[in-house]
């Protein structure tokens, strides 16, 4: 399966690091990675783009990998450039696909680029801070930690996510699920037992490193702070994929987007964890972004 990577040039001149997977031919799928991560994650996607008819494009957001830091970026921000990237692809309608930390960039597409964007998906995706819930319980410890840092603020918090990511830019195939530690559940853990699994994993934390830890530090940032849009507002179509045995961003989270989003379809799998919500349901997934993408 053909896997590329180029550099797309932003409407303020910053570079941006973009990948594609897939065959030109298939339907478009925008995909916004995890925090931290980069866009060689796409490629743990294969599954979604092997017969065809769907094309993935993702790009590492800024700060990440190559792609030129926005220093005081909002989560609407990835709108513009998820648009900048679609443009230079020479992409018309598609559908956006957020995993994770990627959630809310996803949202911000859905909420700010309709209709060119038709339906968005929301995996294991993080809520607003100011969401009626209570923001990290239930989360690991590791997440405790650096939530509380951040919440904090403080000249404490940019030297601890340097130090955080100075770790996880030395991820291994050997050493990835033990920088996780207690971020893993037992069903994520099963989903990394597979060494191209960890590989790939590792490989997109590498990338997303490559050239210093301002993308993680300007996401922790940009989901904490105002969003630059309300979810309530969306009006495409959004499916919430989400597990009980997530130990990164527990269920609350989606509950409360199945709550909020006046056009949603709740997909809740009780005994998935943040990765294997995924990995676990790639045929289910596939056939309901190409059901929404046919429809479009």
């Amino acid at each position: 399966m053909k896997y590329e990577e180029l550099v797309v040039t932003a409407t303020d001149g910053r570079k941006l690091q973009v990948a594609t997977l897939g065959e030109p031919e298939g339907r478009t799928v925008f995909f916004h990675h995890g925090t931290p991560g980069s866009a060689s994650l796409v490629r743990t996607l294969a599954p979604l783009a092997q017969n065809g008819d769907l094309f993935l494009i993702t790009m590492s957001r800024a700060g990440y990998g190559t792609s030129s830091r926005q220093i005081g970026r909002n989560v609407a921000a990835a709108a513009i450039d998820t648009t900048t990237v679609l443009d230079a692809l020479g992409r018309l309608d598609y559908v956006v696909v957020g995993w994770s930390g990627g959630g809310p960039h996803a949202l911000a597409c859905a909420a700010l680029d309709a209709p060119r964007c038709t339906a968005a998906w929301s995996i294991a995706g993080v809520v607003p801070i100011s969401a009626d819930i209570d923001w990290t319980e239930g989360m690991g410890p590791e997440n405790l930690e650096e939530f509380a840092i951040a919440m904090a603020g403080g000249p404490e918090y940019e030297p601890y996510v340097a130090a955080q990511a100075a770790s996880l830019a030395q991820a291994t195939s050997d050493n990835v699920i033990e920088l996780f530690g207690g971020l893993l559940s037992d069903p994520d853990k099963a989903t990394l037992a597979d060494d191209a699994a960890r590989e790939l994993f590792a490989d997109s934390l590498r990338q997303g490193f490559s050239d210093g830890y301002f993308g993680f530090f300007d996401d922790d940032r940009a989901m904490m702070g105002e969003w630059g849009f309300d979810p309530a507002s969306i009006t495409v179509p959004v499916a919430v994929w989400y597990g009980d045995e997530d130990l990164m961003v527990p269920a609350k989270h989606a509950e409360w987007l199945v709550r909020t989003l006046p056009n949603v379809t709740e997909h809740h799998h009780p005994s998935e964890g943040h990765l294997s919500i995924i990995t676990n349901h790639f045929d289910e997934l596939t056939a309901d972004i190409n059901n929404a993408a046919k429809s479009s």
